[in-house]
């Protein structure tokens, strides 16, 4: 497993492979629903230099202050899919090469990551207790007082952060959405096995 350095170069992402597993180190950013909102609508984003700083973490951790540094106690990632309405528009904003979450992300997301040549990365098998002791050091804080410790942007330094994997790659391929292909490809083969009749409807649940 290979471990990548951030910012993740452009020769980097580009070689890695759907499902690849893979771990990070260097610097990265954290945010979640505020980040996007703010930065697509009212143009208010974390004043830091993102061609440095090129790793975007959907987490919103717990925080513990020691004197006047602070202590990770948890950064569990958070579902990515959902910030799908903003995901390319930030990712395009600030030419991010690497967002890390859990979930997946959708088709303009995957599109935007592909004129970055960027990836992204999700979870398995992960908890947030793990995770904290690979961040080596809290660097810096932005809109604490304005958001509150989980929805401002905290700037992390990692080493061999994850495991993750591969979910969308630098092309736009997402691993989900192949997965699913693969899956329907197989299950006319699946219902003849089992006896289910070509013409079987399967019941629809409304909520």
């Amino acid at each position: 497993m290979r471990d990548i350095k951030l910012p993740m170069s452009a020769s980097d992402a580009k070689s890695l492979k759907l499902g690849e597993m893979v771990t990070v180190s260097g610097l990265l950013f954290t945010g979640r629903s505020r980040l996007h909102i703010r930065a697509v609508e009212d143009d208010i984003y974390p004043p830091i230099d993102y061609e440095k700083i090129n790793c975007f973490l959907h987490v919103g951790p717990v925080m513990k202050q020691n004197g006047d540094e602070w202590e990770v106690v948890s950064c569990e990632p958070t579902s990515s899919i959902r910030f799908e309405r903003y995901g390319a528009d930030v990712v395009k904003k600030f030419n991010l090469r690497t967002l890390i979450g859990k979930t997946t992300m959708g088709p303009r997301t995957a599109q935007a990551l592909k004129e970055t040549g960027g990836v992204y990365l999700t979870k398995i098998g992960l908890s947030g207790n793990a995770l904290r002791g690979q961040v080596k050091k809290v660097h810096d804080v932005h809109f604490l007082e304005e958001l509150g410790k989980t929805e401002c942007t905290w700037i992390y330094e990692v080493d061999h952060f994850g495991p993750f994997f591969v979910a969308i790659d630098a092309e736009g391929n997402n691993y989900f959405e192949e997965l699913a292909r693969e899956a329907d490809a197989k299950m006319p083969e699946i219902e003849k096995a089992l006896g289910i009749p070509e013409n079987y409807t399967y019941t629809e649940v409304n909520g």
